[in-house]
């Protein structure tokens, strides 16, 4: 891909995040295009619907997310701090966003593959908090992942909001 058209594409996605956030999924592609400065051809060129968009955005949110979380359990340290970190840094990725994609309507297997894989680390991570003795023992690992999904994959998550903080601190040993 040429220099330029990498950059229309970043610039693409940078824009439509932010629109997302600012006034939701309903953000027409035209209105995309316009704040970003580019035409709706270009905007098309290199995603033929919103569906793909959202598909790349959640595809860029979730590598990401994996590289930090991979990153953030290695080594010795305790389970419960990286869940804690990695709990803080979801709070201000687009998952919302990415829930809204229902399996019906994506057939990427690469997002299924990475979404099945975070879960499955954080499974890990809850199973090691809790033989380390600081996550209670009596709430199976699978569903602190998902009460953790609830707290986060929801527009206007914070680390420091009042479900974030309730959950966490009703985890906690």
């Amino acid at each position: 891909m040429r220099a330029d058209a990498r950059r229309n594409r970043e610039l693409i996605v940078t824009t439509a995040l932010g629109l997302f956030a600012e006034h939701g999924t309903a953000v027409s592609m035209e209105e995309i295009a316009r704040t970003a400065g580019l035409g709706v051809g270009t905007l098309y060129r290199h995603f033929p619907d919103r569906q793909a968009l959202v598909e790349e955005i959640a595809l860029d949110t979730l590598r990401r997310l994996m590289t930090f979380s991979e990153a953030v359990t290695t080594g010795d340290g305790p389970c419960w701090q990286a869940l804690r970190l990695v709990v803080e840094h979801c709070a201000g990725l687009p998952l919302a966003l990415i829930r809204s994609l229902s399996p019906a309507t994506t057939a990427n297997p690469e997002l299924a593959r990475l979404e099945r894989d975070l879960n499955a680390l954080f499974e890990r991570l809850a199973k090691g908090a809790q033989e380390e003795g600081t996550l209670r023992g009596d709430i199976p690992p699978g569903e602190v992942v998902g009460l953790l999904n609830v707290a986060v994959c929801r527009p206007g998550a914070r680390a420091d909001d009042h479900l974030t903080t309730v959950i966490l601190d009703g985890l906690r040993r």
